[in-house]
């Protein structure tokens, strides 16, 4: 028998409907099958990212904590040489408990390593480098990390480092109460007037002044209210927070100064009271208001620093 025109039409068109379905069937499951391959990779990825950013914001929280293990260690009178070596040190240890809590609970391979501790070009952050591994399943990050670590709120570690805690200075609240230990500190030096400086406190948490630009403290009522809080200011001469950990009065970083108060009724010359005047310049300035036994006493240029004139009062 043989297939006429309209048979071999038939058969032609039939053959060629059952490959397009074919086809199209062949589409449709590579097409699931890769959107569910993609919707596991995505949630996967995001998984991943999550443990990754975890693991950063705890970075930023263990090297503040490891700033002031540094900073605790100088309280108790012991000297540190090195403060970047020694914050260092603290911070791989801290580390390395949390690369071991981290892998228990996302079940994944961490490694870490401090590389750096450096001041910055504000004396309100420290710049943290950390070289960070972490391997889940497929996914990797291998990724040297910065952190800029706020030291405010931290205690200022510039007094007992200089001074120790056996000078006998201590803290009272909020301040650092220097008792006659300045006063033998610039006796023993030979500077003037000494006994100026006969139970002179100080702040003892690092405050950032807000009152900026620092001219505004010749304005009515700010110096009072700036001593009052205890803030500190900016300094080209004064010691980042790493130095003065090490008891370095200046440094060739970026500082901050804070004003050492006196509680005297002596009215002649002695130390201006900026503290890297006080602990390493040793230049002279006089008293703002020679009535006032709680006067700051402040040489020309940091009196111009913060507005406060020859007939300025505090």
């Amino acid at each position: 028998m043989k297939i006429d025109s309209k048979g071999n039409l038939i058969l032609g068109t039939t053959v060629i409907l059952i490959t397009a379905l074919l086809l199209v069937a062949i589409f449709v499951f590579t097409t699931l099958n890769y959107i569910e391959n993609e919707n596991i990779d995505s949630t996967e990825n995001d998984n991943f990212k999550y443990i990754v950013d975890d693991y950063s914001d705890n970075l930023e929280i263990l090297a503040r904590a490891s700033i002031e293990d540094a900073c605790t260690k100088v309280y108790r009178s012991l000297k540190l040489l090195n403060s970047e070596d020694q914050i260092k040190k603290n911070l791989n240890g801290k580390l390395t408990k949390k690369n071991k809590e981290f892998g228990e609970k996302y079940d994944a391979k961490i490694s870490s390593e401090v590389l750096s501790v450096k001041p910055t070009d504000t004396p309100w952050k420290v710049l943290f480098k950390v070289k960070l591994g972490i391997e889940k399943n497929s996914n990797r990050f291998h990724k040297v990390i910065e952190k800029n670590v706020s030291v405010e709120g931290l205690r200022d570690p510039l007094p007992p480092a200089k001074l120790t805690a056996a000078s006998g200075i201590y803290v009272d609240g909020d301040q650092i109460k220097y008792k006659n230990a300045l006063a033998r500190y610039l006796k023993l030096r030979n500077l003037d007037s000494p006994f100026s400086y006969l139970f002179a406190s100080s702040p003892l948490t690092i405050k950032k002044c807000p009152y900026d630009p620092y001219t505004h403290h010749g304005d009515p009522g700010v110096l009072k209210d700036c001593l009052k809080k205890g803030y500190f200011h900016e300094s080209r001469d004064g010691s980042c927070y790493l130095c003065r950990l090490e008891g370095k009065g200046t440094c060739p970083h970026y500082g901050f100064e804070v004003f050492i108060q006196t509680h005297t009724p002596l009215t002649n010359d002695s130390i201006s009271c900026s503290d890297h005047v006080v602990y390493h310049d040793h230049y002279t300035g006089q008293k703002i208001d020679k009535t006032d036994m709680n006067s700051l006493i402040l040489d020309s240029s940091h009196r111009k620093k913060y507005g406060l004139w020859e007939d300025d009062g505090q």
